[in-house]
Formats: C-alpha cells, sequence, structure tokens
C-alpha cells in the first residue's frame, strides 16, 4: 500500500507507491517491498551527512535543505526560492586562518570588522579603534521641512569637524538625534564646524582651511560678490557687476528695466512703451532684425530666418504650424531620425507605395482580421513538394509525402499563405493543420465529401471510402478526373 511523505508543517510533499523510488526530492524515498533498498537508503544517509556536498546545487531542493558549495566551500540553505549563504564572522583577538575569499573576522581586541579577499585581510570598519570613533561616515539627516539629506561626516575623536553635502540646508531641530553640535546650516559643498549661519559664513572657532587658495567668496564676511571694482584710471568695471534682483533700468522714464522675478526668472521689459527692438550692425547699418510687440514677435527690416544652414534650432514646440515645409529627413522617435521607404528597409518609417501597400518584414501587434486561412508551421521536407500536397512524418527529413494508402497518419498539407506561420524563421515549407487550404485530388469530388490521404501526397474524396486517414472535408465541386486543387476544410 503506497504511503504519504509530509512535511514538517505538515502539507504532504508526495506519495510513494509500493516497489518503486520516488524521486521529487534531492534523497530518494523507498517504496514498501523495493529490492535493494539498502544501498538507496544508505546513500540518503550519505548525502545528507555531507550535505550535497559538490559544486552544483541540488536540483530538487526544499525549503530548509542544507547544501555544502565545494567550489566556494561555503555552507549555504534553500529559502524556497533560492541558495543563500549562512551568514556569521569569525570572532578572534588573532587573526583566524584557512578563510575563504568574502569571509569575515571580527577583531574582538579592537571592535573591527575585517574582509579576506583571498590575499590579506581588508578593514570594513571602524577606521578608529578604542572608545572613540575616528572616520568618515554617511548619514541621512533631516532638514527643517523634515526631508532626508545624506551627507558625510568627518568625525576625529567623537566630534564632527567637517560636513559634505551636495545640497544646502538647515538641520531641523526636533529630533534630538538629528542634531550636530557646532552646525545649524549644511551649505552645498564642505561645512566647517562652528561655521553658524548667523555668522554669515564666518567660523566662530579656530577651525580653518590651512593651505593656498586661488579665489575666495567672502572678504570679511562679506560676499565678493558684493564688491564693485574698477581698471585703474577708468571708470570701466574690469570684473562683472553684480544688482540685487531688482536689477536696473535705462533710459529718462526708467523705460527698459533688466531685473529678476520670483528668485531665477531673467526679465527685459519695456516699462513705458509696447514694443521692444532688437538690432544689429547689418552692413555699417543698424539695423532691426526682430521686434518684440503686444502681439508676438515679428521679423524685423527685410526678410529674417529662424537659425540657418549651419546653425539650426534643435526642437520647435508649436500649437498648430502654418506654412510650406520643403523638406524632411525622416519621423523623430527617440535619439534617432527615421526615413521613410516603401520597400522592406530596416530602421525606416513604412510608406504606401502606388498599389497603397505596406511592406514590411513583421507586423508585431492586434490584427483584427487576416487574408488568407490557415494555421501553418514550417517543418522540413525531404524535397521541394507542390502547393496541396499531403505529408506525413517520415522521409529524410521531418516530413515527406504521403505515399500509402493504409496505415499512414498525414499531419498536414504543404501551405500557399499561411495566415498565421510558426517557425517562420526555420528551414522547409509550411504545412498548415487548421483551417482552409487547396487540397491536390484525383477524382471527381462533390461538395461536403470527406477527402482521404490516398497516395504521393494526393488525396481521393469519396463519401465513406476509408481505405487513407481523413485529411478534410471539400468545399467545392469539380467533376474533372484528374489530379486538381480543391478547397478544403483540414480535418487531420
Amino acid at each position: 500500500m503506497a504511503y504519504l511523505v509530509n512535511k514538517y508543517d505538515g502539507t504532504l510533499l508526495t506519495t510513494v507507491a509500493d516497489g518503486t523510488i520516488d524521486q521529487t526530492t534531492d534523497i530518494r524515498f523507498i517504496g514498501k517491498n523495493y529490492a535493494g533498498y539498502g544501498e538507496i537508503q544508505n546513500e540518503n544517509f550519505l548525502h545528507m551527512l555531507e550535505n550535497f556536498s559538490g559544486a552544483t546545487s541540488p536540483s530538487k531542493a526544499v525549503s530548509g535543505q542544507l547544501w555544502f558549495d565545494s567550489a566556494n566551500s561555503k555552507l549555504k540553505f534553500y529559502d524556497g526560492t533560492k541558495f543563500r549563504t549562512t551568514g556569521g564572522a569569525e570572532v578572534d583577538a588573532s587573526a583566524p586562518t584557512g578563510l575563504t575569499t568574502g569571509d569575515f573576522w571580527w577583531d574582538t581586541g579592537n571592535d573591527q570588522l575585517y574582509a579576506w579577499n583571498g590575499a590579506g585581510f581588508v578593514l570594513v570598519g571602524p577606521q578608529g579603534v578604542g572608545s572613540v570613533v575616528t572616520q568618515f561616515k554617511s548619514r541621512t539627516v533631516k532638514d527643517t521641512l523634515n526631508a532626508n539629506h545624506l551627507i558625510i561626516e568627518g568625525v576625529v575623536n567623537d566630534k564632527t569637524i567637517i560636513a559634505i553635502s551636495q545640497t544646502e540646508f538647515t538641520l531641523g531641530t526636533s529630533d534630538p538625534n538629528n542634531l550636530i553640535t557646532g552646525f545649524d546650516k549644511i551649505r552645498k559643498g564642505i561645512t566647517l564646524v562652528d561655521t553658524k549661519d548667523a555668522t554669515n559664513g564666518t567660523t566662530s572657532t579656530d577651525h580653518y582651511f590651512w593651505g593656498s587658495a586661488s579665489n575666495s567668496l567672502r572678504l570679511g564676511g562679506k560676499l565678493a560678490s558684493d564688491y564693485l571694482t574698477t581698471g585703474a584710471g577708468t571708470t570701466t568695471f574690469s570684473g562683472i557687476a553684480s544688482f540685487v534682483d531688482a536689477g536696473f533700468t535705462v533710459g529718462d522714464s526708467n523705460d527698459l528695466r533688466v531685473s529678476i522675478l520670483n528668485g531665477n526668472e531673467a526679465t527685459i521689459s519695456n516699462e513705458v512703451g509696447s514694443k521692444i527692438d532688437l538690432k544689429v550692425n547689418v552692413s555699417g547699418q543698424v539695423t532691426t532684425i526682430a521686434e518684440v510687440t503686444t502681439t508676438g514677435i515679428n521679423p524685423g527690416t527685410g526678410n529674417r530666418n529662424l537659425g540657418d544652414a549651419a546653425d539650426k534650432w534643435y526642437e520647435v514646440h508649436a500649437t498648430s504650424f502654418k506654412g510650406n515645409a520643403d523638406s524632411a529627413t525622416g519621423v523623430y522617435f527617440g535619439p534617432s531620425t527615421y526615413p521613410g521607404a516603401i520597400t522592406q528597409v530596416a530602421n525606416t518609417t513604412a510608406l504606401r507605395d502606388a498599389n497603397a501597400d505596406i511592406t514590411a518584414r513583421y507586423f508585431v501587434g492586434t490584427a483584427t482580421n487576416a487574408s488568407y486561412a490557415d494555421l501553418a508551421e514550417v517543418y522540413e521536407t525531404d524535397q521541394e513538394y507542390e502547393i496541396g500536397t499531403i505529408v506525413r512524418v517520415g522521409g529524410e527529413k521531418e516530413v515527406t509525402a504521403d505515399g500509402t494508402t493504409e496505415g499512414s497518419s498525414p499531419i498536414g498539407v504543404i501551405s500557399e499563405n499561411p495566415a498565421y506561420l510558426m517557425n517562420s524563421e526555420g528551414t522547409g515549407q509550411p504545412v498548415a493543420f487548421v483551417g482552409k487550404v487547396p487540397v491536390r485530388v484525383l477524382g471527381a469530388v462533390q461538395k461536403g465529401n470527406k477527402v482521404y490521404s490516398f497516395e504521393n501526397g494526393v488525396g481521393i474524396g469519396k463519401w465513406n471510402w476509408a481505405a487513407g486517414n481523413m485529411v478534410g472535408i471539400a468545399l467545392e465541386t469539380n467533376q474533372e478526373t484528374s489530379e486538381k486543387l480543391v478547397q478544403c476544410v483540414l480535418k487531420v
């Protein structure tokens, strides 16, 4: 009588029939009265003893199963999805021996973690040893809006000396664990300890950047942009002049204004008139090339272009384009431009030809109808057969013409135009086995006759003659006694 094998959690694993060997798992289960059970049973014990030691993982693992990966000298366990390496590290005051690449050692003498790289130990951390920490460490802190920021702290003897950040923000103070002694605002770049926001970027303690600097943002706490300098003996600024967002004006009535709005929007505005002219020197004469009015941007004197043959605008966006385009290189998609073609050419846009046809290698998508009526697959034939030839498995290749009157097993008919072709990249001919196709038939046939395989890949239509196997049902009447093609519904 067969017995059931249940897992530890009570679920059924398998049923072992009498006198059989069940190989559901990597341990083989022996059915009752199986001869020679001793060898299998002892091998099971050995496999469990060695934890299935081998370079390849067991192929029929169950959750909790152990495997000793002999290729990497690692003990692994199956978590229901994959084998995972058991964790842990060697713990000792002295460096252990006999480790495998990737193994860890916890140095209890210095409270440091090392990894073995195959040749020596690599310190994981911390860099400082003993009761204090000295190291660079990454840390996530929150700003006053509770948003996270990733920074790097430079810590010496448990005190943060510098903070490195990609962004500028003010440290949130609601959580004591978020505070960093000596810091309130973290600047983009490197911020020294005790460089508070209230001191306008000046460090209040004797922490400095020591060495030579070619430039500085501040002088005596003032930003370099707060100073205006002129060349000696002239009234022309030798450097860029900086203004606040309010900007500056030009004209007796402050007509033209250059300013910054909303913190970062640069504006040029005519605050008295309704037009701004853009002018350049054209052949010695200052000429308007464009004018900005209340209705838009208009060309100035003469014919003006947007871009030229050498310097083109990259993209033009508009609700509508009015005018003629005399050329187009193709349809742009992603990083590439695809020119048009009426033939089967890779990386082009398909266009209708003179017959309104579109030619392509494949159509990938959903079709609501098809011009042809059969489902076919490519098979290797032992020779090139005519359309409508009945074929069976045999010959020197996969299929051959059905040539017997009894005992044959036709699998289909050589198709002319499959509606759907499987294995289309294969070598051979399309063999239809579902749908409506023309079939080579010898002798008169009536619509509705069953068509049977006859000889040399040719069928015969009879109401009740069944010397060969049935291929299909005739969809038309043809009284010719010679061989011809007859439309049939396949029934192979």
